[in-house]
């Protein structure tokens, strides 16, 4: 508390600085001079690892992408060795963006979102195209929720019926998520990914579609291009070491020109159902045209198996995810294909399984270190 008679007001200072006093003065210099020293120390260490560093560009970015190529050529070649695009097999999954975690679905074929399958082994992702024009009435009732741009986006039928069933939100656009997947290659320079198409879209939307994908064209694979027809298909590790490890196929034929492969032409399938109590487990063609052992002079096309029930349930994932899957592979599937091994096999919930100690991923693994 202010007593009375004190003054509010603070004591004039004196005009300019205070002098130091020659102790003050002493002690300033001293520390001065510290300060200089420790400085020249440092820059003669630094004078010095400076000459004894080798010579040439010093640049993070440089030292980084320079061996990129050759180390990914390198890890890949330790992982696959001598084998074949062909000869390697890859875990795939079933409807790969209906999941708990890239949008709210109410009823799912994964429970990780597409990044995380990928992070998880998932090597190969199914997708579903649609074509979505935008709709005012649903931007309304959504309260502003539901506002998106007339795109092409993942959906499980019609991409405006029944929210949560045919499509979700927010809703998932082709282009983001197949960003997700070149950001990944990215990340993984000895990885390749392959995507199945169940398209609904036409070629010029797709293509629209695939041309705002960053760094797509630098990844894609075009087995067209290769002449894959005549020579057969590239070892694993030269296509890392190439840089080409994304490769698009689609259940419509009038867009190889996008480097989007037609099914038909460059692979065999199982037919996708284990029917409703999951005992069809015969191995029949999805194509009656395209039987599964189909042999073509100097080429051999990839073979893609599906393993999952009409409706996916966990409980029903894990029955069929483990023993029943491996040997469906040797005693069914084997025999069908003319006795090779499947490309990609596909599954629900791709984590779970039964007791026996198999897994999807365990299988797949399985399957290439076979010889």
């Amino acid at each position: 508390m202010i007593g009375m008679g004190m003054s509010l007001t603070p004591p004039p200072r004196a005009h300019g600085r205070r002098r130091a006093t020659p102790a003050a003065l002493l002690r300033r210099t001293g520390r001065h001079s510290f300060l200089c020293l420790l400085l020249l120390a440092l820059l003669g260490t630094a004078t010095a690892a400076s000459a004894a560093a080798p010579a040439g560009p010093r640049s993070p970015a440089t030292a980084v992408a320079a061996p990129a190529g050759g180390s990914a050529g390198a890890a890949a070649a330790a992982r696959w060795g001598d084998r074949r695009l062909d000869e390697a097999t890859f875990l795939t999954t079933h409807n790969s963006f209906t999941n708990y975690e890239d949008s709210r679905w109410s009823s799912v074929n994964q429970s990780e979102s597409v990044r995380n399958q990928l992070e998880s082994g998932v090597r190969g992702l199914s997708l579903d195209t649609h074509w979505y024009d935008r709709s005012t009435w649903l931007c309304v009732i959504s309260f502003g929720s539901d506002c998106y741009p007339s795109d092409v986006y993942l959906c499980h039928g019609d991409c405006k019926t029944f929210a949560g069933a045919t499509y979700a939100l927010p809703r998932q656009s082709f282009t983001g998520t197949m960003q997700t997947v070149v950001d990944f290659l990215n990340a993984h320079p000895q990885e390749f990914v392959t995507v199945f198409l169940e398209d609904y879209v036409s070629a010029e939307q797709l293509q629209s579609s695939l041309g705002r994908v960053r760094g797509l064209s630098e990844l894609l694979f075009r087995p067209d291009q290769w002449g894959v027809r005549q020579n057969g298909w590239p070892k694993v590790a030269d296509l890392a070491t190439a840089g080409k490890r994304l490769l698009l196929f689609s259940d419509r034929g009038d867009r190889e020109h996008l480097g989007v492969m037609y099914d038909r032409s460059w692979t065999v399938a199982n037919y996708w159902s284990l029917g409703d109590m999951g005992n069809d487990t015969a191995c029949v063609t999805r194509w009656s045209d395209v039987p599964l052992d189909r042999q073509e002079p100097g080429f051999r096309r990839l073979f893609m198996m599906s393993h999952h029930r009409n409706v996916p349930t966990v409980l029903t994932a894990a029955l069929d995810n483990g023993a029943k899957l491996r040997d469906r592979i040797a005693n069914q599937c084997r025999t069908a294909s003319g006795g090779r091994e499947p490309n990609y096999v596909s599954v629900d919930f791709h984590r779970l399984s039964d007791s026996s100690g198999h897994t999807p991923a365990s299988i797949v693994a399985e399957l290439n270190a076979t010889p």
